[in-house]
């Protein structure tokens, strides 16, 4: 395996996070354990910022305020691609936010709309990447077994040493 640029392997991230129409949004969940939820993610913003509407209420709501550590993972199996984005998450409830991350769908679940006060936008930050995708080489000869690992650090992103 060659190794990549920053650039490429950022590029080949969000092409997984923008073809994937679900991911996983995990957290810590019962004492010990850990806690996964399929959700339906907004677009990533250009600093790969990931925002989902979600119950103010909910379970993942509640366990990101108490600990706002969660972990973002999208998978693209016929490409044999996968990306895992670690970070921090925030519930946030300001209602510009809560009108612009808002899909007509959901209002099977708040008839009122984004205005309705159970609804909130969960929002992560990432600040760790592994990344795979065997089609574009981003993994190590000859299994793949470890993935190509991007940091972010004092704002800007850089391969990790981690990375063979």
């Amino acid at each position: 395996m060659s190794q990549h640029s920053v650039d490429t392997l950022l590029e080949i991230t969000r092409e997984i996070m923008e073809k994937a129409a679900f991911c996983f949004l995990m957290t810590g969940g019962p004492p010990g354990a850990i806690s996964a939820r399929l959700m339906q993610p907004y677009a990533p913003e250009d600093d790969l910022v990931v925002h989902f509407g979600a119950s103010g209420n909910s379970r993942k709501a509640q366990e990101l305020q108490r600990d706002g550590r969660a972990t973002v993972a999208y998978q693209l199996a016929e490409e044999g691609a996968y990306v895992a984005l670690l970070g921090q998450a925030t519930v946030e409830t300001a209602l510009a936010l809560r009108q612009r991350y808002w899909r007509e769908s959901f209002t099977a679940f708040w008839p009122e709309g984004p205005e309705e006060g159970d609804y909130a936008v969960l929002r992560f930050v990432p600040a760790r990447i592994e990344v795979m995708h065997m089609e574009r080489g981003v993994a190590p000869e000859p299994f793949g077994l470890r993935p190509a690992v991007l940091v972010k650090e004092d704002g800007a992103w850089r391969v990790s040493e981690d990375y063979p």
